[in-house]
């Protein structure tokens, strides 16, 4: 929709939700795009999101020296700090007075899906008070789960981190064989996960079993998979989502503790805790045997700001989507998410479309069934998509014939 190009005022940018890796490369795009405009008062970056908005806790951004932006841009995490703070339409009320007071006419937030519904209930808001404000998404979240993006800017770096780890895993797993599992973000969507398949190099290489949310988990199964692939190969890598889940959905981390914390936005806390893996290790050693060599890590938090597992690929993605949402704002529309739709495969092209706030608003994106085999592995086809966003990798040789 758009309004009169026009507007004068002051430019607010939040980053929100768990940090990436790449996530200050879209602050900054937003800042470029922004600066020397003339209906750009002042540019203020909120201080831990709508957490800061409410408290009038701004930082100015429009004088940083561009050298200054630039190492910013390539520093991990969030830069202004983030929130997991959800705003229902009180607190959205709250974030629009200060708005009115500061003048705010163009308000841009880097984020998953909820990120762009605060978008959507601040700009209804302003719509109702006759307020006319500029609110625009930009993508952010490593587990990939937006609608209407073929990926989202900080899904590759941590896809890339994924890839090395499992890269390094799988050596160590051949040297001194055993059975190793790695938990792995992903609530609802296993792209971070089915990621793992990327260390596979030789035909014996690891991850050996990968278990997804879009596909039902079944214990049972589970332990049957493992000593199958155990015989055959006397080891066994195994990529695990957080998010796995039971035939009736209920999440299988829920069933490891009589009192399960949920973070603001209702969802069960994840990451925070190895009962996943020591869970599933328990479940293997009853079923093959109390001494059978069972390992089991959680990557964590690990995943999201690895430094030195950028994708380029991803960084520039994510310093454009902030420049399109910029140039969006200045050009007379007032409200959108920007999204990034691939055109080619080889050579890799993207295109940026700006769709509205409710096309992608609180929804969830999850993987194609085609990619999912059986349950516990994920089809080399989706080698085919991951490659161009995630780039070269570690090449690793074995003195085994392979």
């Amino acid at each position: 929709m758009h309004a009169k190009a026009s507007l004068k005022g002051t430019a607010v940018v939040g980053q929100s939700g768990g940090p990436t890796a790449v996530i200050n490369q879209s602050l900054v795009g937003v800042v470029e795009a922004l600066r020397g405009q003339p209906g750009v008062d002042k540019i203020l970056g909120a201080h831990h999101a709508v957490k800061g908005i409410v408290n009038d806790d701004f930082i100015e951004m429009q004088n940083i020296p561009q050298d200054r932006l630039e190492r910013i841009a390539q520093t991990p995490s969030s830069a202004l700090g983030s929130s997991r703070d959800k705003p229902d339409e009180s607190y959205c009320k709250r974030i629009f007075e200060v708005f009115e007071k500061n003048n705010v006419r163009y308000f841009f937030y880097i984020g998953g899906n909820d990120s762009s519904d605060t978008c959507r209930i601040v700009n209804e808001l302003a719509k109702t008070a006759g307020y006319e404000l500029r609110a625009f998404h930009v993508p952010k979240t490593i587990d990939n789960d937006l609608v209407h993006n073929d990926h989202t800017p900080g899904f590759a770096s941590a896809a890339k981190f994924v890839a090395h780890a499992f890269i390094g895993d799988n050596l160590d797993n051949r040297a001194l064989p055993g059975i190793k599992i790695n938990i792995i973000m992903g609530r609802h969507a296993g792209f971070l996960t089915a990621a793992s398949i990327l260390a596979r190099q030789h035909a014996d290489d690891g991850p050996h079993l990968v278990y997804v949310p879009e596909a039902a988990f079944d214990m049972d199964r589970f332990v049957r998979d493992v000593e199958e692939v155990y015989k055959k190969n006397g080891r066994c890598l195994i990529a695990v989502s957080e998010g796995i889940h039971d035939a009736k959905g209920t999440p299988i981390a829920t069933l490891l503790a009589q009192q399960v914390e949920k973070d603001a936005h209702g969802n069960v806390q994840l990451s925070g805790t190895g009962a996943l893996g020591d869970f599933l290790s328990t479940a293997i050693k009853k079923h093959l045997g109390p001494k059978t060599r069972v390992r089991a890590d959680t990557f964590g938090y690990l995943q999201r700001c690895f430094a030195g597992c950028t994708s380029s690929v991803d960084a520039e993605e994510a310093r454009q989507v902030g420049r399109e949402a910029a140039r969006a704002a200045l050009s007379g529309n007032l409200d959108g998410s920007i999204s990034i739709r691939r055109v080619n495969n080889d050579p890799y092209r993207v295109e940026y479309k700006l769709i509205g706030l409710g096309d992608v608003a609180a929804k969830t994106r999850v993987m194609d069934a085609k990619y999912i085999l059986g349950g516990r592995d994920i089809d080399s086809s989706f080698l085919d998509y991951l490659r161009p966003l995630v780039g070269k990798l570690p090449v690793v040789e074995s003195l085994r014939s392979h």
